[in-house]
């Protein structure tokens, strides 16, 4: 019995060596989103300057426009009157502020940055997507936070931009670190 399993083992061994190389070798993966050929834009709303930066780093990657969205009546300059006062008051009463126009219909791709204020978007992101056509579009959402993370702000997005694509976004601490580069690069290399 034991020269038995002393031959059946090595050979089960080597079968399924063989079977999971001729797998993987045979299996179709899913291609990555090609932004070639693709009408590009980078829209963001940044008030502390992070998500500006983060989007100044995109569009030097993919190319494009740059838009940067901007609220009629800008907020204030002071943290506490903006995140505490304004910005809170616009989330609890789902306040959608009027921006500055954009003509978005001559895209095909998008990719929308927004801080995280109160566990969603900043109003006027809200306000661009609810405002534009996002019908058959490609939203790329890429989020800064101050240490809350990237919350459902992706999916909130999905939401309001009725009729388009939401792929996964990219989530970034203040306005990144020495590694913000190569994560940007993974990010958009693995875009699907």
């Amino acid at each position: 019995m034991k020269k038995f399993l002393l031959i059946i083992i090595p050979l089960v061994i080597i079968c399924t060596g063989i079977a999971f190389v001729f797998a993987h070798n045979n299996r179709k993966e899913e291609p990555n989103m090609t932004l070639e050929n693709k009408k590009i834009l980078v829209a963001y709303f940044s008030w502390s300057g992070n998500t500006k930066s983060i989007a100044e780093k995109i569009h030097a990657k993919t190319g494009g426009d740059i838009f940067r969205i901007e609220p009629v009546t800008p907020y204030p300059k002071d943290y506490n009157e903006t995140a505490y006062g304004i910005a809170k008051e616009q989330k609890d009463k789902n306040i959608n502020p009027p921006i500055k126009n954009t003509d978005i219909s001559s895209y095909d791709t998008i990719f929308v940055g927004t801080p995280a204020w109160w566990y969603t978007m900043a109003p006027p992101v809200k306000t661009f997507l609810t405002d534009n056509n996002f019908e058959g579009k490609t939203i790329i959402p890429f989020i800064t936070h101050g240490g809350g993370g990237g919350y459902t702000i992706d999916k909130d997005m999905e939401k309001l931009a009725k009729g388009s694509i939401v792929l996964a976004p990219i989530i970034i601490y203040g306005k990144g670190n020495s590694e913000t580069d190569k994560d940007i690069d993974k990010w958009l290399n693995n875009l699907k």
